[in-house]
């Protein structure tokens, strides 16, 4: 797959540092998780693609029908699309598929979730900051064994309903990935304690 499929964003990083995946939320950019990487994890080498999905000018990963409201073949067609650049972005640029760690807010934490549904062996874990369940089905079992996974949630998030987190870490767990989930006096925007819990998670 050509990877003209996404504007992106890549820089070299520490070979000892895992790679990260960024994933931007609604209307973000390539730019927009460059910060909070450069605090996590400062010599990971960075892919960050741009969503190609409009949404009244708004950059997404796919479309939606309404507010928390998806199309599930939708999803599934563009998690696919986002799949296939990730495994050409990472021959191109020298990533082990098996180390790249997702990190993606609302949107794109969606998106991230779904492909670890969907296409496991692109990715190697992942860090879901503020996710709610798009796709109900289970990962495939075995299918995310070994592969661990940071559910951050907001306790006052006002989009994601207060189920989801662990109802997504269920489907997750069904594929045997290791499902931390973390919940925060916040709403749906990111505050310290998302920070401190990632930095540790990656830490670990």
């Amino acid at each position: 797959m050509s990877l003209r499929s996404h504007h992106y964003l890549f820089q070299p990083g520490a070979a000892e540092a895992p790679p990260l995946l960024l994933l931007h939320g609604t209307g973000g950019t390539e730019r927009d998780l460059l910060p909070l990487a450069q605090r996590l994890s400062p010599h990971s080498a960075i892919l960050s693609p741009r969503g190609n999905v409009p949404e009244h000018g708004a950059n997404r990963f796919f479309a939606r029908l309404a507010e928390g409201v998806f199309d599930s073949d939708e999803v599934t067609r563009r998690t696919h699309e986002l799949a296939d650049f990730i495994s050409a972005a990472s021959a191109e640029h020298h990533i082990d598929p098996a180390r790249l760690i997702a990190v993606g807010f609302s949107n794109g934490a969606n998106v991230a979730a779904t492909l670890l549904q969907l296409r496991p062996e692109v990715l190697g874990g992942a860090i879901l900051l503020r996710p709610m369940v798009v796709l109900n089905q289970s990962a495939t079992p075995g299918s995310l064994a070994g592969k661990r996974v940071l559910i951050s949630s907001g306790a006052q998030d006002p989009i994601v309903p207060a189920t989801h987190p662990e109802e997504l870490a269920q489907l997750l767990r069904a594929g045997g990935a290791t499902v931390k989930v973390q919940t925060h006096p916040a709403s749906h925007g990111l505050v310290a304690g998302d920070l401190q819990a990632a930095h540790a998670w990656l830490a670990d």
